[in-house]
């Protein structure tokens, strides 16, 4: 039996009842007949014997300490408890040497001599959900105590009983690193002496009805390739950048102004390597590979759907399970920041969805993280999405909403993004969404808005742009929820920009019809310009639109295979001309046949056709256009930068506007025609006389066109026509776009 503690309280060790370990493991000043000693406990459930060596310790300067000073611990309990009364009048630097019972040995430092990691100010941030960079403190971390390196582990788990972290350093068993808690806050911590990088961790936690758990860390850094599903150690501070310049530049940009051509990527899709298993590309052939495509197809950005950790390919990344975690499918964290360098110093900005609404069920996720509904709602009516089987974060929870305004944080400070498209904002907006009378609960007002939501997602956007100037947040938000990308101090959300999802719905149901009837459709090609600019818009022709049973772009378009592609090329060009930023998903500017695949590349071999290729070109020329002239994107905001010139011509489905730029001279003309129809000598009112420059013809022949055009150009007459001082004589192609450029 101990002399210093009962049988209780080491069954309480043994069986990781004691709630709080430290206070009988490790090295405690007692006194013994009224001396002064120190004693160290210790359960090694493993070991056969047990020694206890002073080390040198920097207060002495490091002085080597007697071979005399070894203690050998008495093993007081035959399930591994050891313990040393050592009659020394303070404590000391000590590790301990256990030998096994097949004779071999090893040497640690004890975890359980070591101070609490997490400062009292830290948990009080945490705790009232301002600590915006927690995940410097909770997760895994490298750290050294007197000289002495390690990882610190720490996790919030208020509702458990126990908490250890366990790996391969310690057979997975939870009885060895059982962790401190810190009171009143519900966060658990130790530090592992000597654990290397690269280790794989998970946390066993006791619930209060004794059951156990093991859970990856949610702020991991790294996670195990799936289908495996344990936590690694990472230190994200090793990569060094060399996108200063870029960030810099992006600090005085203004990306309302400057153009928005944005590539969307699903990583794992793009291209692989079939000659290799079909493998996927890594990071870092992926940022090759990628940035010399998206250069030559002149795009500004790239969108990835989620890189975050996930477990099921099929979700496409929006089920997460590791939000701090780059996916392990394509590489390291330090690949990913790889990734992001080499873009950046090829002068591509990088967008990442992201997905704060829900998550998924996976049993070693968030879902009832210590044996409570801790990250999700308790009832479903608020805590469970029905549609896809996922769980909401309770955003009014401090710490909940601490973890994700830091997990944005995040993807900008280490990974230097440089914006975040933010998934599934309606979803978050209603507590009735997608929910039937009965299935949902009333705010505090009798409302179907959810208060919390608004609250954390306004939060989330000051701090975005109140740390990372010149980036931005996208709401893909599909209602008519006013201001979404107004300032919060106007009564907006915050977000920098939203998706067009109505602009995006109706003109695919329009150019999906057979042109004889556009003619009865017409007003859905001017409508959008009635709220065109009640928001800071983008127009995107997504991922969402191409998946299975919806077909691909060029399919939807009627007609035959010439119209087809005549239709696809009119669409990109009406895409581009009207107001608002662009996003077009992979795939859609080789005019792929085929829906998209998660499982599958996009179909390259497709370039080796004429029409295809040509196709590409026009979308790499229409690209190149939209960087270079101001009008496509200066005033894109603004009603000012829009300005009709006929609206009104149904009957041969012919639409006219202009385009401006904050200098008068960078204005152009747009004229569209769609039908299959030729319109020669078709008068176009323009405010200017003299010479117009034929920028973009859709239909020339470079682009698999019939080459009917202006030749390169017209005058324009001294002839007033459609409120304008001067007029032209068009040739309008068919199912084409043709842009004017007024030559000064």
């Amino acid at each position: 039996m101990s002399k210093t503690c009962t049988q209780y309280d080491i069954d309480r060790i043994v069986n990781t009842d004691h709630f709080d370990p430290y206070q009988l493991l490790g090295m405690h000043e007692i006194e013994v007949d009224g001396a002064k000693s120190v004693c160290v406990r210790a359960f090694l459930p493993d070991a056969r014997e047990a020694f206890v060596f002073e080390v040198p310790d920097a207060k002495n300067g490091g002085k080597p300490v007697s071979k005399d000073n070894r203690y050998k611990m008495n093993k007081v309990d035959d399930r591994g408890f050891f313990e040393v009364i050592i009659k020394r009048t303070e404590v000391f630097k000590y590790n301990i040497e256990k030998f096994f019972y097949d004779n071999n040995s090893t040497n640690f430092y004890d975890s359980y001599a070591f101070p609490p990691i997490l400062t009292d100010y830290d948990l009080h941030l945490f705790k009232e959900g301002n600590h915006h960079r927690i995940y410097d403190k909770l997760g895994a971390h490298y750290h050294e105590f007197e000289g002495i390196g390690g990882i610190c582990f720490a996790v919030w788990a208020p509702n458990a009983k126990r908490v250890s972290v366990i790996g391969d350093f310690n057979m997975w068993d939870g009885r060895r690193h059982v962790m401190r808690v810190r009171q009143g806050v519900g966060v658990w911590e130790i530090f592992v002496p000597g654990l290397p990088m690269g280790s794989s961790y998970k946390f066993e936690i006791k619930s209060k009805q004794g059951s156990l758990i093991e859970k990856a860390d949610p702020y991991a850094f790294a996670s195990e390739v799936r289908p495996k599903t344990s936590s690694i150690v990472y230190d994200y501070n090793k990569y060094e950048w060399n996108d200063a310049e870029w960030i810099e530049n992006r600090k005085k940009g203004n990306l309302a102004e400057g153009p928005m051509s944005v590539y969307e990527v699903h990583l794992g899709s793009w291209m692989r390597v079939p000659e290799d298993n079909n493998r996927f590309l890594t990071y870092r052939e992926l940022a090759v590979r990628l940035t010399d495509y998206v250069k030559q197809m002149n795009y500004t950005h790239i969108e990835l759907l989620p890189v975050a950790e996930h477990p099921f390919d099929g979700s496409w990344g929006y089920q997460v399970t590791g939000y701090f975690a780059p996916t392990s499918r394509f590489g390291t964290p330090n690949d990913f920041m790889y990734f992001v360098d080499y873009l950046h110093q090829n002068g591509i900005g990088i967008i990442v969805d992201w997905v704060p609404a829900h998550f998924p069920k996976d049993w070693h996720g968030f879902m009832r993280f210590d044996g409570t509904c801790l990250y999700e709602h308790e009832d479903p009516k608020k805590g469970e999405h029905m549609d896809w089987a996922t769980l909401i974060f309770n955003f009014g929870r401090n710490e909940v909403k601490n973890f994700l305004i830091s997990n944005a944080v995040f993807w900008f400070d280490k990974y230097h993004i440089d914006g975040l498209r933010v998934d599934a904002v309606a979803s978050m907006l209603y507590l009735d969404y997608s929910r039937k009378v009965g299935e949902w609960i009333p705010n505090q007002y009798g409302g179907r808005e959810n208060l919390e939501a608004i609250e954390f997602l306004k939060y989330l956007n000051t701090i975005v742009y109140q740390y990372f100037p010149g980036t931005v947040t996208i709401a893909e938000e599909s209602t008519a929820w006013p201001a979404v990308s107004r300032p919060t101090y106007v009564g907006g959300l915050g977000f920098g920009m939203k998706w067009n999802m109505g602009w995006m719905n109706d003109t695919l149901k329009y150019f999906e019809k057979d042109p004889i009837y556009r003619r009865y459709h017409h007003n859905t090609l001017t409508f959008p310009l009635i709220y065109a600019f009640h928001e800071n818009f983008v127009l995107v022709l997504s991922h969402d639109e191409i998946v299975h049973g919806k077909k691909s772009l060029l399919d939807k378009m009627p007609g035959d295979v010439w119209q087809k592609f005549a239709n696809l090329r009119l669409l990109m060009g009406y895409m581009y001309a009207m107001p608002g930023k662009k996003l077009l998903f992979m795939g859609g500017e080789i005019g792929q046949w085929n829906e998209w695949n998660f499982n599958s590349s996009i179909d390259w071999h497709l370039l080796n056709y004429e029409s295809h290729h040509k196709y590409s070109r026009y979308m790499a020329d229409l690209n190149y256009l939209y960087k270079t002239e101001k009008s496509f994107h200066e005033l894109d905001f603004s009603p000012e930068g829009f300005e009709w010139i006929d609206f009104s011509d149904s009957d041969r489905s012919v639409i006219s506007f202009m385009r401006k730029a904050k200098n008068p001279d960078d204005a152009l003309i747009f004229v569209f025609n769609f039908t299959p129809m030729v319109y020669m000598n078709y008068r176009v009112g323009v405010p200017w006389p003299g010479h117009y420059d034929e920028l973009l013809n859709s239909d020339s022949g470079e682009y698999w066109g019939t080459n009917i055009g202006n030749f390169g150009g017209f005058q324009a007459d001294n002839y007033p026509w459609q409120g304008k001082g001067y007029s032209m004589n068009l040739n309008i192609p068919p199912l084409g776009m043709v842009i004017l450029k007024h030559r000064k």
